[in-house]
């Protein structure tokens, strides 16, 4: 198994980018995938696009780099913040995390908390985002004197990217930023690995998913690839009696989820070179949620599209679990799939 760049997972994991607030990751990955493809630009809704010049046919390989975050929504006269959600944010489990938040003078560092609990009082029924507010121990007067206002983003804070002996890694935000790193990983190894055959590739990285995916829909539009494939994170579900999604076991191919059904063209093609190349998969099908795919593949007049997705555990909490194995299979699998590549794929 290749080495794997912990240093790199740390950079996107402690770089801002809740929704609609996506310039620190945007900045980073532009560094980090400039030097292995042909062109990097953003789009006018701020995702960021490389592309990767080859044969036909155009392909588009896209990553979500937003995150789940809070917003202020509004600061009572005791310096209280109360929030707004961006994204699936649980209020239950946000209780006692904290939050660190871009001042005039720096980072400011604010703990999550309820009314009740910050009074000491036990909690009679779980919370609501509307319950939810942070401290930061300052006045209103001082956090407006900070520049913090309606709309300032408070991402939720866990700095630490740490690795275990049994291969398994834990941050914050790893919704989607696995998915970042497979795009980043694979495009220097086909920078490294030259050859005929390789497709034009647009390796998309895209704003706003969480709150609906919204930078999916004119990315591909502006970019009509032949088809596409999202990188994404799942929830892996084998603390359960009956797991169906698991750590460690491989990436995930998506046959349905709640607004989306992948392509059987393309989904094929994953499962056969999986298993002419020994790289583990799972299969998923799920009744709620989705990925950028819902989007893409009803993008003009069709785009052929399918999604593979990383397990995670605790997803959109402040530290999920992940496995460097099944990181490292999905960039293997995708590498193995553009150096063979499908010209057309039709449902």
């Amino acid at each position: 198994m290749a080495k794997f760049d912990t240093e790199l997972m740390k950079r996107l994991i402690m770089a801002f980018g809740v929704s609609g607030n996506e310039e620190d990751v945007r900045d980073l990955i532009r560094k980090e995938i400039k030097p292995y493809v042909d062109e990097v630009y953003v789009d006018k809704i701020g995702n960021l696009i490389a592309v990767k010049k080859g044969d036909k046919p155009r392909v588009m390989l896209s990553a979500h780099m937003d995150e789940i975050g809070l917003l202020v929504k509004r600061i009572s006269e005791n310096g209280f913040m109360h929030c707004t959600a961006i994204g699936d944010v649980d209020a239950a489990l946000m209780i006692g995390q904290t939050v660190h938040i871009k001042t005039l003078k720096g980072l400011l560092h604010g703990v999550i908390t309820v009314g009740e609990t910050s009074a000491g009082k036990v909690l009679k029924a779980l919370p609501s985002i509307e319950d939810v507010i942070v401290d930061t121990g300052l006045s209103k007067k001082r956090l407006e004197e900070l520049g913090i206002e309606i709309g300032t983003p408070l991402p939720l804070e866990h700095n630490s990217c740490c690795t275990s002996e049994n291969g398994f890694i834990f941050g914050k935000a790893l919704d989607n930023r696995v998915g970042c790193y497979v795009l980043i990983e694979l495009a220097r190894r086909l920078k490294k690995g030259k050859g005929r055959g390789i497709p034009e590739i647009y390796f998309v990285f895209t704003v706003q998913e969480e709150v609906g995916s919204r930078g999916a829909k004119p990315s591909a539009f502006n970019i009509l690839p032949d088809w596409g494939l999202i990188i994404d994170a799942t929830y892996a579900n084998d603390s359960f009696d009956e797991p169906s999604r698991f750590v460690g076991k491989g990436p995930t191919i998506t046959i349905k989820d709640g607004e989306f059904i992948g392509n059987k063209c393309i989904n094929g093609w994953l499962r056969d070179i999986a298993r002419k190349s020994k790289i583990p998969v799972q299969l998923e099908a799920i009744e709620m949620g989705t990925t950028d795919a819902s989007m893409i593949q009803t993008t003009a007049g069709g785009i052929p599209t399918s999604v593979v997705c990383i397990p995670v555990r605790n997803i959109h909490t402040t530290i999920g679990v992940a496995c460097i194995e099944d990181i490292e299979n999905t960039i293997l699998l995708l590498e193995e799939v553009m150096r063979k590549p499908p010209v057309v794929c039709l449902v």
